[in-house]
């Protein structure tokens, strides 16, 4: 995208569709509730409601009618041929709410805006060296205008906010960012969604790329079809999150899953390296540039490698596979889910492999006293972080997870 040129101002604003703190407590809950019970599930007709809320017909029948009302629900075509009378299911509108979502990653950022059920109607992708925080602002300012430019004013209203997937503690990691230390630092000092802020007239979240990227999935992807699960995304830093009864788990320090961080193995005589350091897609990049190769095809086309990365890719596949499997073991040791989902900022065909050497790995670890677990591929691939970062607005306004998600959260705060 071009970031030259006068930026316009955005707007628009979603006040009025805000399940944040303007209505009463119970009746909030409960329109949180139904939303969730239908994007979880589809479709569903106000008796099926009924009973899977505990709520009276009249009650449904009115907060369904209220969110009709609202653009949030639409009803479907009338399902005949069953006992009883005629249903009508309720689906979530598309155009029933809309977000934005900032990717902020080691080598790139991305910037996306996404309809109620999460399907991309805006994309801006550029790639640096390295992130700075005036390299984002400059990127944002003018992403915001590219994006709205030409949308209906009724669109615009309904932009619910921005959302922001990032690492937490960049300036922690100088040298597998690969920035010189005196750049990496002025994110030390920079709270980048108060800066942002300042540029957006929409309220601003900040959340952990990773935890973002299994929000997504869990929103958008295959993830309602399990109550419990580890979500692993490899890019640049591995890292995780965690689902627990259908709903996201961001722990005490909204940090759980952080898998990036586990040890990965003992050595003598020094400090043993982190799950990040050995099963990270920056390691098959530092290989690439070893070999005298160039690795931005990694960053410029992640959903298209080629067929040339030859012996580099294959190693570091079996590497990943390895270290993952020990990791993934020691996680279900723990909080003993159902399901690993594995997804990355890769092609599917390199996903796809990822899971075939991680189940044979974990064949040669001993399993005794674990309870089986099945492992799957995620679905959101490379889109995942920004489609998360666009899911945090909407997962504070019109989910079940506002609660514990952004109750006391310092990095949610609207401007």
């Amino acid at each position: 995208m071009q970031l030259a040129g006068a930026v316009r101002t955005i707007r628009g604003r979603s006040d009025d569709l805000s399940r944040g703190t303007n209505q009463s407590g119970v009746r909030l809950y409960n329109e949180r509730l139904v939303l969730s019970l239908v994007r979880r599930h589809g479709s569903l007709p106000k008796a099926d409601i009924a009973r899977m809320t505990g709520l009276s017909p009249q009650t449904i029948s009115i907060i369904a009618n209220q969110l009709e009302h609202d653009g949030l629900l639409r009803r479907e075509a009338v399902v005949r041929g069953r006992v009883g009378q005629p249903s009508v299911p309720y689906s979530l509108n598309p155009e029933g709410a809309y977000s934005v979502g900032l990717k902020i990653g080691r080598r790139s950022v991305d910037l996306s805006l996404i309809n109620f059920t999460g399907q991309v109607q805006r994309f801006l992708h550029q790639t640096y060296a390295y992130p700075t925080p005036a390299g984002i602002r400059e990127f944002t300012q003018a992403g915001l205008a590219e994006l709205q430019e030409g949308l209906p004013a009724e669109t615009l209203r309904r932009v619910t906010g921005l959302g922001i997937a990032s690492p937490y503690e960049m300036w922690t990691w100088p040298e597998e960012i690969g920035a010189p230390r005196e750049d990496i630092d002025v994110w030390r000092e920079t709270d980048i969604r108060a800066d942002l802020a300042q540029i957006c007239p929409w309220p601003v979240y900040f959340y952990n790329d990773i935890t973002a990227a299994c929000a997504a999935e869990l929103m958008f992807g295959r993830g309602a079809e399990y109550v419990d699960y580890l979500y692993v995304f490899i890019g640049s830093f591995i890292g995780g999150g965690l689902v627990f009864n259908g709903h996201l788990f961001p722990g005490r320090t909204n940090n759980a899953g952080a898998l990036g961080s586990m040890p990965a193995g003992l050595v003598q005589g020094g400090k043993a390296p982190q799950l990040m350091n050995v099963a990270s897609i920056y390691v098959l990049e530092r290989e690439l540039i070893r070999q005298g190769r160039r690795a931005e095809v990694l960053w410029q086309s992640p959903d298209d490698w080629g067929d040339d990365l030859g012996p580099a890719l294959d190693n570091w596949i079996v590497q990943v596979a390895d270290y993952l499997a020990h990791a993934i073991l020691s996680s279900v040791a723990v909080i003993d889910v159902e399901t690993v989902v594995i997804d990355g900022a890769f092609p599917a065909s390199v996903r796809s492999r990822i899971i075939e050497a991680t189940r044979a790995a974990l064949l040669m670890v001993n399993q005794q006293g674990l309870s089986a677990f099945s492992l799957v591929e995620g679905t959101l691939g490379t889109s995942a972080r920004a489609l998360g970062g666009a899911a945090i607005p909407l997962l504070a306004n019109f989910t079940q997870d506002r609660e514990v998600l952004f109750k006391d959260n310092p990095f949610s705060a609207r401007r």
